[in-house]
């Protein structure tokens, strides 16, 4: 009885070995064996130029190399509705396989905190691959203002640039109004935040809120280096590496309410640039993807290519960032209440941009984010 026990003991034992060892590499073969000779569609919610673009690009560019079969990454670009027209199209349209991945302004979050209107998503479903970037907003002036701190806001108006009505170059003005007390006055329906700061050039505005400071060192650098812009104030978690002397929105609040709701879109922005897929794309899918996207974020190439364009990599993980994303959706009926009335933008508009919707120009691509 022992021999034949020991025996069908080492028979199991073997069959085992030979059911489990194989599940790893059999994984990995099967989502090569998908992904081979395909392409992934690389969905970029905003228009072609920002950071935002800059970023998916050359991360897609360098992605191919550490997803098993190694599909071609196509960046695409569908700007629009505050980036919810790419948002819902990944979540509702695109293909639930894995060959679809979106590089998406984080602000779609609070959308749907927010319960704007057009939100067809559920943002704590999407599986969050993980960030490339994460970079503080900044509100700036243009040097001829005579304005070089929020100070000097609450004391006269400026006129800022924004796009779309969701955007940040929006939102923020209308928040720091409401809740510092500024005189921010925002033209809107630039169809890019490019396009915004030509008119700011041009002299057709003063400012412009939402960038981010790795956007604005690789796009425009010699602004912040030749002083031809005051930056006022950062919007994020902590502070900018390098600008330590610029006060942190949480720091202008005059009490714990105002500090609580400037809090939370620090935390928005501790998002950073993240990429994520739909639900319903396979575990083992995802999984590779997440691998193979925290792979890239280390790959000699990537960071060279990210150095040359004068773009930061700074990566969070897709658990970290799917973390994230769930607590901003548990947020409190106390503060959403306090952050929505932050958020009334009203008082704010100026008025439109020249080419804006309704006007008698074509319309062109937008861009929403820094």
């Amino acid at each position: 009885m022992t021999i034949v026990t020991t025996r069908c003991i080492g028979m199991l034992i073997a069959m085992a070995a030979i059911i489990v060892l194989p599940h790893g590499p059999a994984t990995a073969d099967a989502v090569g064996d998908f992904y081979k000779g395909k392409s992934i569609r690389l969905i970029i919610s905003t228009g072609a130029g920002g950071g935002q673009d800059q970023t998916a690009r050359i991360v897609g560019r360098h992605w191919t190399n550490h997803v098993p079969g190694s599909p071609t990454f196509v960046p695409t670009n569908m700007p629009g509705g505050g980036h919810l027209l790419a948002t819902n199209h990944l979540y509702n349209v695109a293909p639930k396989d894995g060959t679809a991945v979106g590089a998406i302004i984080p602000s779609i979050v609070m959308h749907q905190v927010l319960g704007r209107k057009g939100v067809q998503y559920d943002a704590a479903k999407f599986q969050w691959i993980g960030s490339s970037t994460l970079s503080n907003s900044m509100v700036f002036v243009w040097h001829t203002t005579g304005v070089k701190t929020i100070q000097d806001a609450k004391a006269k108006s400026v006129i800022m640039g924004g796009t779309g009505a969701a955007s940040n170059s929006v939102r923020y003005p209308a928040m720091l109004n409401n809740v510092l007390g500024t005189k921010f006055r925002v033209i809107m329906g630039y169809r890019s935040t490019n396009q915004a700061d030509l008119a700011m050039e041009r002299g057709e505005v003063q400012g412009r809120a939402g960038a981010t400071f790795n956007t604005m060192l690789a796009t425009q650098g010699e602004w912040i280096k030749t002083d031809k812009i005051n930056i006022l104030a950062q919007i994020g978690p902590a502070k900018e590496p390098g600008f330590e002397k610029i006060p942190l929105v949480t720091e202008l609040a005059k009490d714990k309410a105002s500090r609580d709701v400037l809090q939370v879109f620090c935390d928005d922005i501790g998002l950073g640039r993240p990429f994520m897929v739909a639900p319903g794309v396979p575990a083992d899918r995802v999984a590779a993807l997440r691998t193979s996207f925290d792979a890239t974020m280390k790959d000699a190439a990537l960071l060279a290519d990210a150095k040359k364009s004068r773009l930061d990599i700074s990566p969070t993980s897709g658990d970290k960032i799917q973390k994230l994303v769930e607590n901003m959706i548990r947020m409190s009926p106390d503060v959403l209440t306090r952050v929505k009335a932050a958020l009334e933008t009203k008082d704010a508009i100026a008025g439109k941009a020249k080419g804006s919707k309704g006007g008698k120009k074509k319309k062109k691509k937008e861009s929403s984010g820094g």
